[in-house]
């Protein structure tokens, strides 16, 4: 298996058609959990293994961008126990998983409202942040405490303070001045959408930025998903034709 998944490594390495940036939204920890008879939060842990197999992979095969969605605006109405648990496995694994992440060229970014994590989750990722920002084979971007419509409302509302100070006038806005005022205007937006656990829907994800983005959906299960799945929806995005709107 391993030689296998090698060489289809190196297969997609030749290739042209390579996504420059993928999306995941990793879904699936609390029926995988359940299905075993396991607290919530032991889903979690066991998707940590997958974060792994698939930030190797991507480093790898040659994507250049992975954003994750981590833990949405949402989820802060989950238990306050799960939450706990959620942020204190969060600094662990920064803490933990930082030399790999070295080792493998990997720069962290974080988008989402950071202001709302509790001061020593938000100190430990600030702290990684900071030590891995001179790699650049890999971006990995989580999105924490994030959800798309409140990303969008933000950047209206900076936008409109913007206008007000006289920065910028109504004509100037369209498009592509808009995303400058995202969270991250720097990433480019996502070719290939990856949703594990079966369910067909976007769950509030960078509802801006996938707007042509190609979807692909695997009933895999987050904490079951390994490089396999990963190099499965990289060669099922290769067979897509991408039109952008336009006939062809």
């Amino acid at each position: 298996m391993t030689q296998n998944i090698d060489e289809q490594i190196e297969k997609l390495r030749a290739s042209a058609n390579l996504p420059n940036h993928v999306a995941i939204i990793m879904d699936g920890n609390g029926r995988w959990a359940k299905k075993r008879r396991l607290p919530r939060l032991a889903g979690h842990r066991a998707g940590r293994e997958s974060v792994k197999a698939v930030v190797r992979a991507c480093a790898r095969i040659g994507i250049k961008y992975l954003t994750l969605y981590a833990f949405s605006l949402e989820n802060w109405q989950r238990p306050k126990s799960e939450v706990r648990g959620l942020m204190s496995f969060f600094e662990e694994v920064l803490e933990k998983e930082y030399l790999e992440l070295d080792e493998n060229g990997v720069q962290l970014r974080a988008m989402g409202r950071l202001e709302l994590l509790p001061d020593t989750t938000r100190r430990e990722l600030i702290d990684t942040i900071e030590k891995l920002r001179h790699n650049d084979r890999l971006i990995l971007n989580l999105a924490i405490s994030y959800g798309g419509r409140t990303e969008i409302t933000d950047a209206v509302k900076r936008v409109v303070e913007d206008a007000r100070k006289g920065v910028l006038n109504e004509a100037e806005i369209d498009a592509g001045l808009f995303k400058k005022y995202l969270y991250d205007p720097d990433m480019p937006d996502p070719d290939l959408l990856v949703r594990t656990s079966g369910e067909f829907r976007v769950s509030n994800f960078l509802l801006w930025q996938i707007a042509y983005t190609e979807i692909y959906v695997t009933d895999v299960l987050w904490p079951d998903f390994r490089e396999k799945d990963l190099l499965d929806a990289v060669f099922a995005f290769q067979k897509r034709e991408r039109r952008f709107g336009l006939i062809t």
